[in-house]
């Protein structure tokens, strides 16, 4: 609706300053005419939004001017307060903050709106915290968090997914939370990498700081990161009889890790291609499943169970 778009128009200016027609039309996924027209609209109806040409032009808000949230609709309403992530706000020592902005959030909207609400609150909730979620944070998190915050340079020690343990001294650009697990997005020898939270042995902030890149945006940044670890080839693959009663938890433990590579049951087994972080990841999996599972393929992995379970067996022996 055209309404909703010239309130977005407002809002984005509002929040971001001076937009180009270019920009706003990409961000609301219309042409730039239609934006043109829509400002020309806003400044007939009295908004105060003014628009400059040439070199570091574009479209902006008097500075003065800020719009109230009587223009919420009521989806926009609901999403407001879905989401429950104090759990994670709780670790930045952001919970009780949360909670006060929803309150103000609430006592800002138009009575017409709080049953909207109660309603959605009732009825819809976004938990992003994993189960099992371990509630311990890392002994130098105030550390990292000042670090973030200040742009200090720290100097680590790091333990890598083989249990190495490397010295590193890293320019700390953001924090970030994905399945209750956080992660620190860090530069080092000019290249963003990102470190989970837990591994470091040791932090210690340093007396130098460090320029971002003028150029970084941490959501974009974020979702290219994942999107591209999610189309990375697994390191290790594996191919697997799998009993009935088991095709469900191969299910559960490896959503978009597992692929039927025949369907057509063979003595009720089904066989299945997992793609897996490591070897030592496949051979626990098999262990765990003895019984119900065959190894198809790599034959290596094959031999490597039958050795361990014979090992196995001569210790339970002794």
């Amino acid at each position: 609706m055209r309404a909703d778009r010239l309130l977005s128009i407002i809002l984005l200016l509002q929040t971001r300053g001076k937009m180009t027609a270019k920009a706003l039309a990409e961000e609301l996924e219309v042409s730039r005419r239609t934006i043109l027209r829509d400002i020309n609209a806003l400044s007939f109806s009295g908004i105060p939004i003014y628009s400059e040409g040439g070199h570091g032009g574009g479209i902006a808000l008097a500075e003065e001017y800020r719009t109230t949230l009587t223009g919420l609709n009521k989806l926009e309403v609901q999403s407001l307060f879905v989401t429950n992530n104090n759990d994670v706000l709780r670790d930045v020592g952001l919970d009780n903050a949360g909670e006060r902005l929803l309150l103000k959030l609430l006592a800002a909207l138009p009575t017409t709106h709080h049953s909207t609400a109660d309603h959605i609150r009732q009825r819809l909730m976004i938990d992003p915290t994993w189960w099992w979620h371990d509630a311990s944070i890392s002994p130098f998190w105030e550390e990292i968090q000042q670090a973030v915050y200040e742009d200090r340079m720290i100097k680590t020690k790091y333990e890598n997914f083989d249990g190495k343990i490397t010295e590193r001294t890293l320019a700390p650009y953001s924090l970030v939370c994905k399945s209750s697990v956080w992660y620190l997005l860090a530069e080092r020898n000019g290249e963003l990498r990102t470190y989970r939270v837990n591994r470091f042995h040791s932090v210690h902030l340093l007396d130098g700081s460090f320029t971002r890149r003028p150029d970084f945006d941490l959501p974009t940044y974020w979702r290219v990161h994942v999107q591209g670890m999610e189309n990375l080839p697994s390191p290790y693959r594996c191919t697997l009889r799998i009993h009935p009663e088991r095709i469900s938890f191969i299910k559960w433990l490896m959503p978009g890790r597992w692929e039927l590579v025949n369907d057509v049951e063979d003595k009720g087994w089904t066989t299945m291609s997992l793609s897996m972080d490591s070897d030592l990841l496949a051979k626990m999996l098999v262990f765990g499943l003895s019984g119900f599972v065959e190894v198809v393929d790599p034959i290596e992995l094959k031999e490597a169970v039958a050795t361990q379970a014979r090992e196995v067996l001569e210790q339970l022996a002794s």
